[in-house]
């Protein structure tokens, strides 16, 4: 029992016999030399070698190095179980009395045969020596029992001599066996090298798209981290407003108070009090004139107006006004500021990528000249020469080459820090000649101009709109809200600067997709 499970250890895992010369891969997998060879030169021109058991991979083929403790182990088994070892194989036909291992065999004798017997067989060339088999009878033709030495190309069938002479392979071509089984192994080779190319292409897109998974991870954590330092900040500017509301409420709360009026008046109570306790009223009901008059009390008592000269103690006596006591309008301009904010952030919550705008070489006016990338223009005194077509700008316009359908887009511009430029949206549709053919001049075109020395407006069918804030960047933002069904579709343009800053907005209903468009 221990021996057997002994012989299990140390069986190859290619060939399945007791090790021969066994060596060691890096991985700790042991094999027969000549078998790891054997897979290994399979494995040349792929440019990848892998552990026959483990399946492991590496890049450059392993070192074999020999195990010199399993050879020992071997070397003792096999002097230990001679018997196991002999008769493990195909044995020899003619040892009767013992098994001997064979080490070749007979085609003709349909025999296997140990060394003693190979050595006395005769060497006649219809006795076709071959390697140990046990299926000698499927080398032999069915038909005339003789050796198939024969292909036929046609039938894809092994055939014997007479079969190809008078049987019914007659007249079709014939190779030899090593003639056919060469050209079946060269397909068979480029059908492997085909797999082998088609499995690096396979892993080669699996790299790519776990790169892909990898970097989309990545950007995604990036984008939630910006979204969540971005709400923070909305979350920061909108607690700072409340505050600054709360705060004017109160101050005009104090300012407000009617404390010190409150005050006033009970001073004149009091006064009133003390003058009603001078018995006024008894003395007015006094019958007697003489008595009346005659009272001392009668001399200090005199009309209260008079006294005070008929104003109203400081201005008190007269009702607070009706209506608001807070400057609403200071509360509701200090609440408009909440749109500056929204404004301010709106650029930071576009998460699309920016749109890859490339020029329309056929909308360039011939004063324009396009860069090979499609993606810079330049003002040029050397007329290009480009044929006059309808949907070519007369002058100093081109438009993009691609529309925007439903969705939010936005891309960057960066200009000359000299000279006048504009740039902004329009329809295709916009007409290529004439006044009204600049962009922002007509109502199918949106624009951001720059002129006179650093001067900024926004323009549309005409109407322009002054930009009074200092401008000092060379890089501009244009955002478009276009989404399928939206009430207010909008155009926003932005400076480019740290912090950005939004410039501008349109709103407009978008009849059809606009398109990019720039004039220099």
């Amino acid at each position: 029992m221990a021996s057997a499970a002994l012989r299990e250890e140390l069986l190859c895992y290619i060939c399945l016999s007791t090790y021969t010369d066994p060596v060691m891969l890096r991985f700790g997998h042991n094999f027969c030399r000549v078998c790891i060879d054997r897979v290994l030169d399979t494995k040349d021109g792929s440019g990848v070698y892998s552990c026959p058991e483990c399946r492991e991979e590496f890049q450059q083929r392993p070192a074999l190095m020999r195990n010199f403790a399993l050879c020992k182990i071997v070397k003792n088994f096999r002097e230990n179980e001679p018997h196991q070892e002999k008769t493990s194989g195909i044995c020899c036909t003619y040892c009767v009395d013992s098994p001997v291992s064979a080490v070749r065999s007979c085609l003709h004798c349909e025999a296997s045969l140990c060394d003693k017997h190979l050595r006395a067989h005769s060497k006649s060339a219809e006795h076709i020596i071959c390697d140990p088999s046990t299926s000698l009878e499927k080398r032999k033709c069915s038909v005339n029992k003789k050796i198939l030495e024969y292909y036929c190309t046609e039938d894809a069938a092994c055939i014997c001599v007479p079969c190809s002479l008078i049987g019914e392979h007659n007249g079709h071509k014939m190779e030899s066996l090593n003639e056919a089984s060469g050209r079946k192994k060269k397909k068979l080779r480029n059908v492997l090298q085909k797999l082998i190319t088609k499995k690096e292409a396979t892993e080669e897109r699996a790299r790519s798209l776990e790169e892909r998974r990898r970097k989309a991870q990545e950007k995604a954590a990036g984008e939630a981290e910006r979204v969540t330092a971005l709400c923070a900040d909305i979350r920061r500017r909108v607690d700072d407003l409340e505050k600054k509301v709360l705060s004017e409420i109160s101050r005009q709360e104090k300012e407000e108070s009617l404390s010190a009026l409150i005050h006033q008046l009970e001073i004149k109570k009091d006064k009133l009090s003390s003058k009603m306790r001078l018995h006024i009223e008894e003395l007015c009901n006094m019958t007697d004139p003489l008595s009346f008059l005659q009272d001392p009390d009668t001399g200090v008592m005199c009309d209260p107006e008079e006294e005070e000269g008929g104003e109203d103690i400081e201005g008190h006596d007269k009702q607070p006004h009706d209506g608001d006591d807070l400057d609403v309008a200071v509360i509701s301009h200090t609440l408009h500021t909440l749109s500056d904010v929204i404004s301010g952030i709106r650029s930071g919550i576009y998460v699309v990528s920016p749109a890859d705008i490339l020029l329309d070489v056929t909308t360039a006016s011939n004063n324009l000249l396009i860069s090979d990338d499609l993606k810079t223009v330049t003002w040029t005194g050397e007329k290009q020469n480009r044929p006059e077509t309808a949907e070519r700008f007369q002058d100093y316009q081109v438009m993009s080459r691609r529309g925007f359908i439903s969705g939010g887009y936005y891309w960057d511009v960066e200009s000359s820090r000299s000279g006048g430029w504009t740039v902004g949206m329009c329809y295709p549709s916009m007409d290529r000649r004439g006044w009204h053919s600049l962009i922002g001049d007509n109502n199918k075109s949106w624009s951001l101009r720059r002129y006179n020395n650093n001067q900024y407006s926004v323009r549309h069918d005409k109407k322009v709109i002054q930009l009074p804030d200092k401008i000092s960047s060379d890089r501009f933002r244009i955002c478009l809200d276009y989404e399928a069904g939206q009430l207010s579709p909008s155009l926003h343009f932005y400076e480019l600067c740290d912090p950005i800053r939004h410039l501008h907005t349109f709103t407009a209903t978008f009849s059809k997709p606009p398109s990019c468009c720039i004039i220099c």
